[in-house]
């Protein structure tokens, strides 16, 4: 017996726009069905995504620090950075640690994540 990710999922006040600002980040569409309730990113079209990132509309705010992140990575980090920004992120910070250089940053509503510079190799 095994299992699969099949969803990232991300708790949201407004769904449709939380996958927007993420589609943007990852390079794909937002799906057809999307709206304020439901909205998912790299399900249907050419450029699928394994997992999906699906967003969910939820009635309460999101308090403290998320336990579970979205790790990125790119070849020209500090380009994706300003990429994020641009598109909504807020820049939280640049660390150097356990061998791995990556920023972190918090997407529209909160959610923490980071986009490290990809090893060469």
């Amino acid at each position: 017996m095994s299992v699969t990710v099949e969803h990232i999922v991300f708790d949201a006040a407004n769904a449709q726009r939380l996958a927007t600002f993420w589609a943007e980040i990852l390079g794909r569409d937002v799906d057809p069905e999307a709206n304020e309730y439901f909205a998912t990113v790299g399900r249907s079209g050419s450029a699928a995504l394994q997992p999906v990132f699906m967003f969910l509309q939820v009635p309460e705010e999101r308090a403290g620090k998320n336990r579970l992140h979205v790790d990125l990575a790119s070849e020209d980090r500090r380009a994706e950075v300003e990429r994020a920004v641009g598109a909504g992120a807020t820049h939280v910070g640049d660390f150097d640690e356990y061998g791995t250089v990556w920023t972190t940053l918090r997407d529209p509503e909160g959610n923490v994540f980071d986009i490290a510079q990809a090893h060469a190799g």
